[in-house]
């Protein structure tokens, strides 16, 4: 059996049309899916209005406690229940969960090294048998990116990474597909042109646009768990546009495929 894990973030979160017709596309998936979900921009607003200040650095939020308390509301309350509640107006019947729910995702606090994270966590355990579960019973998995660890702390985590290792996980099981959409078509080679999509990224090739900084920054890291993902047992990765979901899944004519 196929399953689709489907990372959704970006700008696409921060708008309801937007998500709203992300979510019709995600529903109309055939076969078992999961969805791990961002929200970095909604926590960064709600956090303002409450006084919290943001710290990133290099694109990472530095997660103090005060900090953790608004990623807990917004990521596992606010994002994660606005999306069940849709994807149940679309007969997709979904469940929200974090890592700490159902024991699915267990993590350890990053270590403080030149920079302190705060409580960011990085996923050391996945729990398949009850993600199996849940899918087998006909219920699709909505994660937020939190996990927790051994000492009862939510961490926030890299939904990215979540993903992936959530991708891995499973593929013990099912046959497996790794979709990261975004605002963008797929890796481009061209960041001004949208439409210059490298419809195929093996190892040397991702080498040689980071040398010469074709591939920079944020996709770094993206494409860093989208490689991990595919040498770990995940039998396909796609990176797309999140207007061209069903394109990408169904027909395969769509977004930047992963391969080695």
């Amino acid at each position: 059996m196929l399953v689709n894990v489907i990372k959704i973030g970006g700008n696409v979160i921060d708008n309801p049309q937007k998500i709203e017709e992300f979510l019709s596309k995600f529903s109309a998936l055939s076969g078992y899916k999961i969805l791990i979900h961002g929200g970095g921009k909604i926590a960064t607003k709600v956090a303002e209005q409450l006084g919290v200040k943001t710290v990133m650095v290099e694109g990472r939020r530095i997660t103090d406690e005060p900090m953790r308390d608004v990623v807990t509301m917004v990521y596992g309350g606010l994002v994660n229940k606005q999306i069940v509640a849709k994807l149940q107006s679309k007969n997709c019947n979904a469940i929200g969960l974090t890592g700490a729910d159902g024991n699915s995702i267990l993590a350890e606090k990053r270590k403080v090294g030149a920079i302190d994270y705060g409580y960011v966590g990085d996923v050391r355990k996945v729990n398949a048998e009850f993600i199996k579960t849940l899918l087998e019973a006909g219920v699709t998995p909505v994660f937020a990116p939190l996990t927790y660890d051994k000492e009862g702390n939510i961490l926030n985590t890299n939904a990215d990474t979540q993903a992936s290792s959530v991708a891995v996980a499973i593929s013990k099981d099912f046959k497996v597909n790794l979709i990261y959409c975004f605002e963008k078509k797929g890796v481009l080679s061209d960041a001004s042109d949208d439409n210059s999509v490298i419809s195929r990224l093996n190892p040397e090739l991702y080498e040689k646009y980071k040398q010469e900084g074709v591939i920079y920054e944020g996709m770094i890291p993206k494409l860093d768990n989208a490689f991990s993902a595919i040498q770990n047992g995940v039998n396909q990765v796609i990176i797309c546009h999140a207007d061209e979901l069903f394109d990408a899944v169904e027909l395969g004519t769509a977004g930047t495929s992963i391969v080695i």
